[in-house]
């Protein structure tokens, strides 16, 4: 699709080179109103449930793709038609539809951070067709993205070990492929105060059969979006091929995409011991004036699939990312309760060299009246790394309500020096058992992983350790639209070299286990889901005093309640909601010290809901809104501040029309209706969730 934004609908228009005509519902057909969907057999995806917001299944890393009611796990699959009518901008625009996830890094920073069942996902473990490491560490554009799968809780058998080690979830995100039907698309779109941008989207098959397919994905925008004096500037581009025979199913990503970006929104610590947590500033301030961040990704990925023959399937894929960042980057003290602190500047660049790939084997066959799916798979990623950093001789003073220009780095700029070699190698292997008919499914594996990293340091360590994590899951079908589900899984984080404070320094620690255990049942109801799942995740704890053993001595356990219903509320009305509750425990500590208490940053209470209704009294009008509401978190582990929590408020409307012959989508959104400043918190560091932010576009089908 290709977004440019303007002003208005008649710059919209003239954009555009068409003339608007008044349609009424008399004079056009409904058939000529409805959008062209670009999804089919052609994308290999499960179809679109009632409604089109979410799926019916998605991808499950080593198992392939299935049916949500066919799997023990909480999942969640987003369609491109929810990303386009809500306007996402990212990945994350689009995850916090779900009250299990939200951002801790604010729209149009440094990078994406999400926070799924109370745990961080870095925007470097977002996967890409199945792999990790191969899109932006940054953040993902919503131009790329066919399908967003959301898996709760650890996928370490499913997935492997995540580069970032992160366990309360993962994410895959799946590239757009050609439709059926052929499509350009041009769209024009207008954000925030200035920013304007003109995306592509051009899709087309070929061949007898249709079996070779082409999608163009662009996008370039400037301009001012949501922080005062800031400026986003984005070229991004992808090219996807991609083969389909009887037996054989290929496809090719490449990927460009250049970000510059000005006074990127700010994070920063505040002190730990506080008198009082400061108020959260305006939201398009920027109390570190004069960032900037260059970010440069080039990827280029393919997979294979052959049917070797109707029961045995075979696999391989395989990618390259090249990944450059630039930063002026602030350096701060920690804030204090009158928004004080002071700060100094720095150029920290990086770059990123990975490889990627996986293989693998799917067979299903009978033991007398057992049937099975057996995977069998092999992983792997290679990461160089590096970085330069340097620091401006000068701090200065300043404040959050009245912030000073950061100082100058005076030094010369530098270029990345290679810091560390990372490798992740693992095998795998699962079987999926039916029984009864398919009444009952019972899924075990295992999965060997190993991590090796060395370091480039002035003293250079070399890291080995090895792990094997299992999973194991029943789905019983209580009736043909009931799943009962649950399972133990676990989730991988590599372990650290312990530094030079500590009595053990340079002992490498052991990959460390998250355990999950959840149980939940899923109901279809044939035009709505609903879904309510209970968990509890165990992640260790690295802790030790100063001149002491460091080592895995504490434990972080979250148990949890999420609810969800989706689907078509009734005809033209589409809707999804979403509760979960957390209780973030502290379940040991080193010497008991702040046991039993939350964990810091983890909201205790958070809820998504959302409506999509075309409207009875004009044809081709919809109306949208969403709300999202977060509770409180406390500062620090010791629970003597606490964070106020926040609701925000989403209001849309889009027509659709036709222009001088030519299908016409208008959208209008509006984020945070009203205007509310509260800050997003991970614990100690915060920043502030963006402002209210328009977001006008038009989309012409030629």
């Amino acid at each position: 699709m290709l977004v440019l934004q303007t002003m208005g609908v008649g710059a919209l228009l003239a954009a555009t080179g068409v003339s608007a005509q008044t349609a009424t519902t008399t004079a056009t057909p409904a058939a000529a109103l409805q959008e062209v969907t670009v999804t089919g057999e052609a994308t290999g995806l499960k179809p679109a449930y009632a409604g089109g917001q979410v799926a019916r299944g998605g991808g499950l890393g080593l198992l392939g793709t299935a049916d949500a009611m066919d799997v023990p796990f909480s999942t969640v699959n987003y369609t491109a038609d929810l990303l386009e009518n809500q306007q996402a901008r990212t990945l994350a625009d689009v995850l916090v539809n779900d009250a299990s996830v939200r951002t801790t890094t604010g729209a149009n920073g440094f990078d994406d951070t999400l926070n799924i069942r109370g745990f961080a996902v870095p925007a470097g473990d977002i996967g890409f067709n199945g792999l990790y490491g191969l899109i932006s560490s940054n953040r993902v554009p919503a131009q790329l993205i066919e399908r967003v799968e959301l898996l709760k809780g650890p996928g370490a058998l499913l997935n492997g070990i995540a580069p970032g080690g992160s366990i309360g979830g993962s994410v895959n995100v799946v590239a757009k492929r050609a439709g059926e039907e052929p499509l350009t698309r041009v769209t024009t779109v207008f954000t925030g105060k200035q920013n304007l941008g003109l995306q592509l989207d051009l899709s087309r098959r070929f061949g007898q059969d249709k079996e070779w397919g082409i999608r163009f994905n662009g996008l370039v925008r400037d301009g001012e979006a949501s922080i005062a004096d800031g400026n986003v500037k984005s070229a991004f581009g992808s090219l996807a091929l991609d083969y389909r025979s009887a037996r054989m199913r290929w496809n090719l990503d490449v990927i460009s995409q250049r970000d510059d970006t000005d006074n990127f929104r700010p994070q920063i610590s505040l002190q730990s011991v506080l008198a009082s947590i400061p108020a959260a500033p305006d939201a398009r301030s920027n109390w570190f004036p004069d960032t900037n961040l260059q970010q440069r990704d080039s990827t280029v990925a393919t997979r294979l699939e052959y049917d070797i023959s109707d029961a045995l399937t075979a696999y391989a894929a395989i990618g390259y990312r090249d990944g450059k960042n630039e930063q002026i980057f602030p350096v701060s003290s920690a804030v204090t309760s009158a928004g004080a602190f002071t700060v100094s500047s720095s150029f920290y660049d990086s770059y990123s060299k990975t490889t990627s790939g996986a293989a693998g084997l799917r067979w299903r066959f009978a033991t007398g009246s057992v049937g099975h799916t057996v995977n069998v798979g092999v992983s792997g990623l290679e990461q160089e790394a590096g970085n330069a950093y340097i620091r401006s001789a000068t701090t200065v003073p300043s404040n959050l309500y009245a912030p000073s220009a950061l100082p100058t780095v005076t030094a010369a700029r530098t270029a990345p020096v290679k810091a560390s070699d990372t490798t992740l190698t693992s095998f795998a292997i699962a079987d999926t058992m039916s029984f009864a008919q398919g009444r009952v499914l019972v899924m075990v594996g295992l999965r060997d992983q190993t991590v090796e990293v060395q370091s480039y340091g002035t003293t250079g360590t070399t890291y080995k350790a090895s792990t094997v994590s299992p999973l194991a899951g029943v789905v019983f079908k209580a009736a043909d639209n009931v799943s009962i589900y649950g399972n133990y899984s676990t989730g991988l984080s590599r372990g650290t070299i312990v530094g030079a404070d500590y009595s053990n320094r340079g002992e490498v620690l052991a990959p460390f286990k998250s355990k999950q255990y959840e149980a939940g049942v899923k109901v279809d109801f044939g035009r709505m889901t609903t879904t309510a799942a209970v968990y509890q995740i165990e992640r260790p704890a690295a802790q030790g005093p100063i001149g002491g053993v460091y080592g895995y001595f504490g434990e972080q356990r979250n148990r949890g309640l999420e609810l969800s219903a989706f689907g078509e509320v009734r005809r033209g009305l589409r809707g999804m909601a979403s509760v979960a509750f957390v209780d973030p425990t502290l379940s040991k500590t080193l010497n008991g010290v702040n046991q039993g208490n939350d964990a810091a940053g983890v909201p205790k209470r958070t809820a998504s809901a959302g409506l999509d209704w075309d409207t009875p009294w004009l044809q081709g009008l919809s109306l949208n809104g969403r709300t999202i509401y977060t509770s409180g978190a406390y500062l620090t582990n010791t629970n003597t501040q606490r964070f106020e929590g926040w609701t925000r408020v989403d209001v849309g409307a889009r027509y659709r029309t036709i222009v001088s012959g030519k299908p016409v989508v208008l959208r209008a959104n509006v984020e945070n209706l009203t205007d509310k400043n509260y800050w997003l918190t991970a614990g100690t560091y915060v920043t502030v969730g963006s402002p209210r932010t328009l977001v006008l576009s038009a989309s012409v089908d030629f």
